[in-house]
């Protein structure tokens, strides 16, 4: 398959979407040369937002993260993350009681600045299953993955609470050919067990673009479409998102994408990107 240089079209385009892990960072740290493409960015008057399923920490504290790797241009208007929207519906559609949640105390974060009141799955007690008004999916650590998931599957059996799901990824890559199972796919094999339906929040859903739309609009980017590039490294998410929405797509090979499957992968799935680019990387 012919690979597009990212430098080649990124200049058509006056906003860009950039998915976080596997296109701007991966475990190592920021990908290398990821730098320069910022500095090109701010060159050219193009703007840009970190779209990410990531809601293990707060958008200060995303940002901040990339700021101490030195990519200093990523401010927290700068993150737009799946927690966002799942804090916004908990806002309008949890009033009181406790919210139990699996994840870290910095994942947390999205539940509290609504001034509810919180419980780690791990604290819960299930004799006390009734005072809980909804049960939240934030992060893959944070818990026991035997102890309390068990736990949380009692507690869905025992009340009828609504699940949100605030990070739908399967799965993550955490060294250059492996992967670790993400809070979408631990959710995904609990509500299979319970035979509920969840609510789920992030990519490739629509809510997740159109949040992304209305926030860079209202901070003065383009509203035509047309002008505006979704770069990500997963077909099943990023790139099938953006088409959906309406977006050119690039799918970069530096994340869950690998070289060597990439147009076998296209292949199968019918999922089609714009482009494909080695990286994001502009050198």
């Amino acid at each position: 398959m012919e690979l597009t240089s990212f430098a080649s079209i990124v200049k058509d385009y006056k906003t860009i979407f950039f998915d976080a892990y596997g296109v701007l960072k991966n475990h190592k740290g920021l990908i290398p040369g990821i730098l320069n493409t910022f500095r090109f960015l701010n060159d050219h008057n193009i703007d840009y937002y970190v779209i990410t399923n990531d809601a293990s920490r707060g958008p200060r504290e995303l940002a901040q993260s990339y700021q101490d790797s030195g990519l200093t241009q990523i401010t927290k208007d700068k993150i737009i993350s799946s927690g966002m929207l799942a804090r916004d519906y908990l806002k309008m559609k949890v009033q009181s009681g406790t919210v139990a949640f699996l994840g870290t105390k910095e994942s947390v974060h999205y539940i509290e600045t609504l001034g509810l009141k919180t419980i780690s799955i791990a604290d819960l007690n299930l004799d006390d299953a009734h005072e809980i008004s909804a049960l939240v999916f934030l992060d893959d650590e944070g818990y026991d993955w035997s102890r309390d998931i068990n736990k949380a599957v009692n507690l869905l059996r025992t009340v009828n609470i609504p699940t949100i799901v605030s990070n739908t990824d399967r799965y993550y890559p955490i060294t250059g050919h492996e992967v670790a199972i993400a809070t979408g796919g631990i959710a995904n094999m609990v509500e299979d067990i319970v035979r509920k339906h969840f609510i789920r929040f992030g990519k490739p859903d629509a809510q997740m673009f159109i949040f992304a739309y209305e926030h860079s609009v209202q901070r003065g980017g383009t509203s035509d479409k047309r002008d505006i590039l979704m770069v990500g490294d997963t077909l099943s998410t990023d790139i099938i998102g953006g088409n959906k929405f309406g977006l050119d797509t690039v799918l970069v090979l530096s994340g869950n994408t690998l070289p060597g499957q990439v147009e076998l992968k296209i292949n199968i799935e019918g999922i089609i990107p714009t482009y494909v680019c080695e990286s994001a990387v502009i050198m």
